[in-house]
């Protein structure tokens, strides 16, 4: 009797909750991810009505591929990606993959198997070999990943010549700085300005002429994982001024021009004069060209507002929305505003507090980790995730003018989506090996203490595989 009821726990442990209580990761980020992307895949096919069924149903073929890819993406992330190492390898790369992409772009190449594509009045993605590549999404995790290594390097090559040693990172700038004249580069601000602040100011700049709301909010996440990463506040705020300053620039080649250069400058000019007020249709006749000029320029702000304002609290119901008849980009750049219309305020809060959350348990991963590195990443990634989702969320509720930036693995669109669930499975993968190195910690201080030397072999023994 007593062996049956002790057997009876293993027995149970077998079903669902023994499948989630295996997992290594953090458990609520992953539920989080889920809880997203079945979200997306309900709110997509809803507010897709004026399509064609056959439209729909491919748009959901489409989509349900894209979301398969993406879980695939963040599980080969989460379960073999071991090492922060091979993380750290590729992040130095990230800059020279942003630089290639945006020149090839504002360069319109034509090159047979990759060309730009101008969509939507800009240039923004590249065609490669029939697959369409959203530039500026894979550079803002590009430009993160680089800044989180750039900025662990830095920390390694002052340590390193603290110790009197030949520092393992920066070579040209070390290579330079043993040179007559160039002394100079030797110094930790040459260093910070030629591995951080210029890679920067040069991607922000080559960003604007697709779109001048990608380059401000780039770099805003870019100052925002550069102050994770300890930068100092003076210095950040140079080169925000520094940013301020080349845009004003770019702005002055647009209107020096008469608009003839740097034409995306008229879209942001437009959108910070924007009247999303009804009362611009009464200064036209109806049925004039004027007219319809002007509702079309506050149809789908307006149609936003007003889904916000319908929703209520608790919404009209799934496949209920009226908005989404008027306003044609809805399931993309005002998603917020359909979910909101169709689930109420209580669906927008929901919302809301699945990006917070995965704010909030990825500041708990970063203090898991010891490495600057895997820090730094985790709390850009993270910051870049939830910023551009609140982002998004301003700009439906009419706080910000129109920006374009898509809701994080709500939103339609591939490539914004598959970036996204790169990040997300690269905050995962890190906090399995952030969790499985505490775990190991835990599990050798239930050992005697004579076996000190055996702990001491473990812990080293992880640092080496993890470099956690």
């Amino acid at each position: 009797m007593e062996d049956k009821d002790y057997r009876e726990p293993e027995t149970e442990k077998k079903g669902l909750w023994r499948i989630i209580d295996s997992i290594e990761g953090d458990k609520v980020i992953w539920i989080i991810v889920l809880l997203l992307i079945l979200i997306s895949v309900l709110a997509i096919f809803s507010s897709t009505p004026l399509l064609s069924q056959e439209s729909r149903i491919e748009i959901m073929k489409s989509h349900g591929k894209v979301a398969i890819a993406g879980l695939a993406l963040i599980f080969v992330l989460y379960k073999f990606v071991t090492k922060i190492g091979i993380y750290r390898f590729f992040s130095q790369f990230g800059f020279f993959v942003s630089l290639v992409l945006l020149i090839l772009l504002d360069g319109h190449c034509k090159l047979g198997f990759i060309n730009a594509q101008y969509l939507n009045g800009a240039w923004r993605t590249l065609s490669l070999m029939g697959v369409q590549i959203h530039v500026f999404e894979v550079v803002k995790v590009a430009m993160v990943m680089y800044l989180a290594w750039a900025l662990h390097a830095l920390k390694q090559d002052r340590e390193a010549l603290e110790r009197g040693e030949k520092s393992p990172t920066f070579w040209l700038a070390n290579s330079l700085a043993e040179k007559k004249g160039f002394e100079f580069m030797a110094k930790p601000f040459a260093k910070r300005s030629l591995y951080i602040y210029l890679p920067s100011l040069l991607v922000c700049g080559l960003v604007m002429p697709g779109s001048n709301s990608s380059a401000i909010f780039i770099a805003l996440i870019l100052i925002g994982t550069m102050l994770i990463g300890g930068i100092p506040f003076k210095e950040l705020l140079a080169a925000g001024a520094a940013m301020m300053v080349m845009a004003g620039i770019l702005f002055g080649i647009y209107k020096a021009s008469d608009g003839q250069q740097m034409r995306r400058m008229a879209t942001l000019e437009s959108r910070m004069k924007a009247n999303y007020d009804t009362e611009i249709l009464e200064k036209y006749r109806k049925e004039s060209p004027e007219f319809y000029h002007a509702l079309d320029s506050i149809r789908q702000p307006y149609g936003a507002r007003v889904a916000v304002h319908e929703g209520k609290l608790i919404g009209k119901g799934i496949g209920n929305s009226t908005q989404k008849y008027s306003v044609t980009h809805i399931y993309s750049d005002y998603m917020f505003s359909f979910i909101i219309e169709e689930y109420g305020l209580l669906g927008g809060i929901f919302i809301i507090i699945l990006y917070l959350s995965l704010l909030a348990r990825s500041s708990m991963t970063i203090r898991l980790c010891s490495n600057e590195f895997a820090k730094i990443a985790i709390g850009g990634l993270a910051f870049l995730i939830t910023g551009q989702a609140f982002l998004h969320i301003m700009v439906n509720s009419g706080i910000i003018p129109m920006t374009g930036q898509t809701l994080p693995l709500l939103s339609d669109g591939a490539s914004a989506f598959l970036t996204s669930c790169l990040a997300f499975g690269i905050i995962l993968s890190v906090s399995r090996m952030a969790k499985k190195k505490t775990r190991s910690v835990e599990e050798a201080q239930f050992k005697s203490s004579d076996d000190i030397q055996a702990r001491l072999s473990i812990l080293e023994q992880i640092d080496d595989e993890q470099q956690l």
